[in-house]
């Protein structure tokens, strides 16, 4: 048993909220035709959002919770999860002003915008019921997929295997790790792929 919390908890890590729109557009510089943007402009649009949506604010809500003397929040109650999702939605709002001063192309602000309104649901919705984000950003990646499969005309099929395996890792670990309840769990994947694919098709 303490082994298969460990790797939920190792699972619940490495898939954390945070890392999905960097991998999202990480993947978009390699297997889509922003491949052929010069190395140093696709790095420099990475580590902005590197920057912005995982150093930024992961820093700030630490700091948030010293100001508050705890080491660690408790996010499994949803009324904690207010500030957290205003800190990120601030940070998110500053990444996409960055990347319009880079000039970037349109379809990578769209990753951007649609991971923010995923997260304005979620915050929105977490109001009232404590969802999963870690499943509504995988949902995401999947709904961008299928949205950029569409954009760019290619075969989706073997992607849409792996995200949605991973997903079903991803939310039965936060199932174990007693997060979340499944209908959490499964609220949290529909919103963000819902949210992601109607937002990159019509951004």
């Amino acid at each position: 048993m303490k082994t298969t919390l460990k790797i939920a908890a190792a699972v619940s890590v490495l898939f954390r909220p945070f890392y999905l729109p960097l991998m999202g557009l990480a993947a978009l510089f390699i297997f889509s035709m922003l491949s052929i943007l010069p190395w140093s402009y696709r790095v420099i649009v990475l580590v902005t959002v590197w920057g912005c949506t995982v150093v930024l604010p992961q820093l700030l809500i630490k700091l948030h919770q010293k100001s508050l003397g705890l080491h660690i929040l408790p996010f499994s109650k949803k009324e904690s999860r207010l500030v957290p999702y205003t800190i990120s939605i601030l940070c998110y709002l500053l990444c996409y002003w960055l990347l319009t001063l880079l000039n970037a192309h349109h379809t990578i602000k769209a990753v951007l915008v649609a991971a923010l309104i995923v997260q304005m649901i979620c915050a929105i919705i977490n109001l009232r019921w404590k969802i999963s984000t870690h499943t509504a950003a995988i949902g995401s990646f999947l709904g961008g997929l299928i949205a950029f499969s569409c954009i760019f005309l290619f075969n989706p099929v073997w992607w849409f295997c792996v995200i949605t395996f991973i997903g079903g890792v991803v939310g039965t670990s936060r199932m174990i790790l007693r997060q979340h309840t499944l209908l959490e769990v499964v609220g949290g994947y529909c919103i963000g792929f819902v949210g992601a694919l109607v937002t990159i098709l019509l951004v």
